[in-house]
């Protein structure tokens, strides 16, 4: 009969896993990827980063998640960025040429920054929702810094927020809502905060995402606080009845509601040469809803 020595099963059983596997596969991994070419291609500056193409690496990323999903690993991902990577090695004082450095960088953005866990899809289909995360924080970090000199009134502008967010989806009544709020960043008009958030009304019954709505409000929170250009567009899709486009623009500390031929301009103009563009099929463009008086 086969026996068992420190874990392992001897003869012509099956092997067990060692006390040293099981805790590997107890203990989770990050892989930080450099996700499109221009990344990739400033990290070959360094001499012991050895890969010569980007879509070979990111075949061999791919083979590493698997190895590591077929152990039974837990695997986060994570957006390697060269900049940010430079600037850590010059804070921490290590140099940026080693594998060694790479690691604890991607340990310390496993720890703060965005992460999506593997699981099993394609790496193609992954880094769009990867590369979506990392920008959500982006914004929310930048958004929630611009809060902060003014902390009364951040809060006051954040309270503010959550109430007109809830007001818009239950005026709008049952349905499902796609909501995108932008207001222009104070230092750069060309690349607004934007903010996007999936709701759902059935019976009086609301439902959000927690993080998506948290980072709505504080980007309407910061476009009341600063006086920002901004607005709010919110899509409603019910079974049987066109999808309608209605929108509102941010007032003071309040969001006026904009006509049926505003909304239709903002969606059916092209923003970099002003020409009209055609509206979509099956697409109703309405004014914005009255939002009752919030106290």
């Amino acid at each position: 009969m086969p026996h068992t020595d420190n874990g392992r099963t001897t003869g012509n059983g099956p092997k067990r896993p060692t006390a040293r596997q099981r805790l590997r596969h107890e203990t989770p991994s990050t892989v930080a990827v450099l996700a499109d070419e221009t990344d990739f291609a400033a990290m070959r500056r360094y001499r012991s980063f050895r890969f010569d193409d980007h879509a070979g690496y990111l075949r061999q990323v791919e083979g590493l998640l698997r190895a590591l999903a077929a152990q039974g690993t837990h695997i986060s991902l994570a957006l390697f960025d060269p900049t940010a990577y430079e600037e850590y090695c010059a804070d921490t004082r290590l140099d940026p040429d080693t594998p060694t450095s790479r690691t604890r960088y991607t340990a310390d953005i496993a720890a703060t920054g965005a992460t999506l866990t593997y699981d099993g899809r394609p790496l193609a289909h992954l880094l769009p929702d990867l590369v979506r995360e990392a920008e959500q924080q982006a914004t929310w970090e930048y958004a929630s810094a611009l809060l902060e000199p003014g902390e009364d009134a951040g809060r006051a502008a954040f309270a503010r927020a959550s109430k007109l967010l809830r007001r818009i989806v239950e005026t709008a009544g049952d349905g499902r809502h796609h909501l995108v709020c932008s207001v222009s960043a104070p230092d750069d008009a060309n690349t607004p905060l934007v903010a996007v958030i999936e709701a759902e009304c059935h019976d009086g019954l609301l439902r959000l995402g927690e993080a998506a709505a948290l980072l709505f409000c504080t980007v309407l929170a910061a476009g009341i606080t600063l006086g920002s250009p901004g607005g709010v567009v919110l899509r409603t899709n019910r079974p049987g009845e066109p999808e309608t486009v209605r929108g509102w623009c941010l007032d003071g500390d309040g969001l006026r509601p904009l006509t049926a031929g505003e909304v239709f301009a903002a969606y059916c103009t092209d923003t970099r040469t002003g020409e009209p563009v055609p509206p979509e099929p099956g697409v109703d463009y309405l004014a914005g809803l009255q939002l009752e008086q919030l106290e």
